[in-house]
């Protein structure tokens, strides 16, 4: 893999960014950001390329992933970078999402309101996540086999996933035919 292939990431919630790493210089943050403002509402899963880089996209329950790599790298790498961002991020804040802890500096009921929600405050989420989006790309720019095998299992895992869907349509089709 390019060395240069994931460049810039970020996490975010709606389009509040939360955190972000990059080892680069380069506008790629407020692009990124520009892209994050015109994501299709309809898919969990996007991607946009702009001079020779893809901003690639993974929404999951509000939260937004995002790397940007090298448009060599292709599709896959990236997307599965970002499954392993969102484990890591459903991981750590996962009760936080589902408001089932309180913040820890919250002591009292008057507080409520000052530590209400963590993920709508800009880049409160940098100095705690921003090293994890760190370690994440440079594990998968170090072990580039290992990642593209898990690529291309996923491919193959969504290829067959396709044709089991088509089968089961297909019989479903039949039976509905033989019932009139």
């Amino acid at each position: 893999m390019n060395q240069n292939g994931l460049i810039y990431s970020f996490v975010a919630k709606g389009t509040v960014v939360l955190a972000e790493h990059t080892s680069y210089s380069g506008n790629f943050s407020t692009v990124a950001v520009q892209c994050l403002q015109k994501l299709p509402s309809n898919s969990s899963k996007f991607t946009y390329s702009c001079d020779g880089h893809t901003f690639n996209f993974l929404v999951d329950n509000g939260f937004v992933f995002l790397v940007v790599a090298d448009e060599a790298v292709g599709r896959s790498v990236p997307f599965v970078f970002l499954e392993r961002v969102l484990d890591d991020f459903k991981q750590r804040y996962g009760a936080s999402i589902r408001n089932e802890v309180p913040h820890p500096l919250a002591d009292d009921e008057d507080d409520d309101d000052l530590f209400e929600d963590r993920f709508s405050i800009a880049y409160n989420l940098d100095r705690e996540f921003g090293p994890r989006l760190k370690e994440h790309m440079q594990y998968c720019m170090n072990h580039p086999e290992e990642i593209s095998k898990l690529s291309k299992l996923k491919a193959q895992i969504t290829e067959v996933k396709g044709i089991m869907m088509d089968n089961i349509e297909k019989v479903l089709d039949r039976g509905r035919r033989s019932n009139f």
